[in-house]
């Protein structure tokens, strides 16, 4: 029975029981308004709600309910203080104040089947059917329903939700090769993915300024290739001024696995990213052979791109195959990213060797000839089970026969590849590279440059109008990312990431349909509180009813303004000067003179209830009348 046709009988069911049981007069209040997001396919609500305390009791259905149910109750103690008491079979008739995770096969192996779930919360039992991850995601639903200052009893609303993702890759991308993070931040970052179901993590492990990862069988890779010299001061790339500290690191193998394990039990893929034939300067420093010119080469300090690349030379793939072998031995998901962009071609234009194979492979120029060095790593790859994944660069000299693409540079590296029959991810710059601004840049400190506002990444459609039914179909998700040239701290990090994830789960999870960024907003001021629970630097938004620019038509404006973190104090200046909390504090609407011809700034800081600051909001009313 289809997830739809299940959710039509239940909600029958419901209303007809509620119809029969209770005259009219006397039905219960209201029901209270979900917040949840990702926003579900389908949700009805009932009437009533469910109490959760430690009088509840979980039954599961089997070893995968089982597996499931530990993981609820591990977040339950976290947020509750308590653990249910775990029964191994099906409640009877008998039973109330129940959970129930029932394990139910995904249909015919589909990727969106095996992440569907049905959830059935009444006031006297709550029931979560699904495959293995679906169930998973049926709990993340759950939990977010619990409130975030919940004692020892949570009351969940009655609800029936039947809900699937639209996308199979619901991706987010993190750079570790310009700067680390510890393992802690980065299960913490699974964890938030997870909660939003996020089901793809995009490790770049390699980059000129740093190889993070050990591999056995060249360790000059981590002896030499995970440190450099200093890193850039600030923004001085141009020319360049470092910082004079050294700076380095790598994930043993170990830690990989235990990566790829925490990612796995929350039905993770963790996609790796080992990138070539170019930003290959920490692997060179540390094997100068498999470059095109003689060297040494150092691991690279500033950002940008380097000249030096792999040569096509035998050496060159004896290496990257042992390498790729080990990495492949750590993860087991079905990609394998690698990279493929930003490859300067001018050592291969002055390199007898390259220009040797282009002769003999009859190949008309370098980018057929990056095109011969990545189909044949391609061929590697499949040949071990293995599907390649490459930024739309790859696409340059002809597509390697079985790629997949990820389009960074705009949407038309996606729809080409998409036309010649090949799955895309989409993730263009305008929309999904987290590492430009949240707002405008004179207000933000940290980021690459450039403004992507968190309305503007709920606003994004992954698949394009232009394609037809069936190009479409290659579209097989999003994802954001996530580079750390100039985010050296794991705050900055958060920072950036964060609501924005939240925007983007959406955007990856939910059909457009039922999109809605005014709907988000509401429930998106719940989500505050959550951030701040599990410790992150989130950004804090504009106040509310505060537009960026405003043209008033009388010479006094009247502004009301709301905090975007319930609880939140505001403090605001009119005079040109920073606000700090000693400004003058935010009670009731401003009434702001605007004098025909000019224009005034109002500042706002925002002081969370916890003493997170926001950034400094600006606001320009402008008079339009003449003077």
């Amino acid at each position: 029975m289809s997830y739809q046709v299940l959710a039509v009988l239940t909600l029958c069911g419901a209303l007809c029981t509620n119809l029969i049981a209770k005259p009219l007069e006397k039905r219960i209040e209201k029901p209270a308004r979900l917040t949840l997001i990702p926003q579900p396919f389908h949700q009805q609500l009932g009437r009533g709600q469910f109490r959760l305390s430690d009088k509840t009791r979980l039954f599961v259905s089997d070893a995968v309910a089982l597996t499931n149910a530990g993981l609820f109750n591990d977040r339950l103690e976290q947020v509750l203080g308590f653990r249910l008491a775990v029964i191994q079979k099906l409640p009877d008739k008998t039973e109330s104040n129940y959970v129930l995770f029932r394990t139910e096969q995904d249909e015919a192996g589909k990727q969106n089947q095996a992440e569907a779930y049905a959830l059935t919360i009444q006031p006297h039992s709550i029931e979560l059917k699904g495959a293995a991850a679906g169930q998973f995601y049926g709990t993340q639903t759950l939990l977010q329903m619990i409130p975030v200052k919940a004692n020892s009893i949570a009351h969940l609303q009655a609800v029936s939700i039947v809900d699937s993702p639209r996308f199979s890759w619901r991706g987010m991308h993190l750079d570790v090769g310009r700067h680390m993070v510890s393992m802690e931040f980065i299960k913490k970052f699974l964890d938030q993915m997870a909660f939003y179901k996020m089901n793809t993590f995009h490790w770049h492990l390699t980059e000129d300024q740093g190889w993070r990862i050990e591999i056995k069988a060249y360790p000059k890779l981590t002896d030499v290739g995970a440190w450099r010299k200093e890193s850039t001061l600030g923004r001085h790339v141009k020319p360049y001024l470092g910082d004079g500290k050294p700076y380095g690191g790598f994930y043993t193998q170990e830690q990989i696995k235990e990566v790829v394990a925490y990612a796995a039990t929350r039905h993770i893929t963790v996609v790796p990213e080992i990138e070539l034939p170019g930003h290959a300067q920490a692997a060179l420093a540390a094997y100068p052979e498999l470059a095109c010119t003689p060297g040494p080469f150092d691991v690279a300090t500033n950002w940008g791109i380097f000249e030096d690349i792999y040569c096509p030379s035998e050496a060159s793939f004896v290496f990257l195959e042992k390498v790729l072998t080990e990495v492949m031995s750590l993860f087991p998901g079905q990609y394998l990213h690698i990279g493929g962009d930003e490859v300067p071609k001018t050592r291969w234009k002055n390199s007898a060797l390259a220009q040797d194979i282009m002769r003999r492979e009859s190949l008309k120029n370098e980018e057929e000839l990056q095109s011969w060095f990545i189909r044949r790593i391609e061929k590697f790859i499949n040949s071990k089970g293995r599907r390649l994944i490459g930024w739309d660069e790859i696409l340059e000299g002809g597509l390697a026969p079985n790629a997949t693409v990820m389009s960074w540079r705009g949407e038309d590296g996606g729809i080409a590849a998409a036309r010649q029959g090949h799955d895309v991810i989409m993730s263009p710059t305008s929309h999904c590279y987290f590492d430009a601004g949240q707002g405008p840049g004179e207000q933000e400190s940290w980021g690459l440059g450039g403004e992507l506002s968190i309305e503007k990444v709920y606003a994004y459609n992954p698949v394009p109008g232009i394609l037809n039914d069936v190009e479409q179909d290659h579209i097989k998700g999003v994802q954001a990312n996530i580079w750390t040239e100039y985010l050296n701290k794991p705050e900055m990090i958060e920072y950036m990431t964060y609501p924005r994830l939240l925007a983007m789960a959406e955007v990856a999870w939910t059909a457009p349909a039922r999109k809605d960024y005014s709907g988000f907003q509401q429930r998106l001021v719940s989500h505050y509180p959550r951030l701040q629970q599990a410790g992150l630097a989130y950004r804090i938004p504009r106040p509310g009813g505060m537009p960026a620019q405003i043209n008033a038509k009388d010479q006094t404006y009247t502004l009301a303004l709301f905090p975007p973190v319930k609880g939140s104090k505001m403090y605001y200046t009119l005079d040109g000067t920073a606000p700090d909390t000693s400004s003058h504090q935010y009670f009731h609407p401003l009434q702001i003179a605007a004098p025909p011809g000019q224009e005034r700034v109002l500042q706002v800081l925002t002081v969370t209830p916890e003493g997170r600051r926001s950034a400094i909001q600006r606001s320009v009313i402008r008079n339009t009348l003449q003077k």
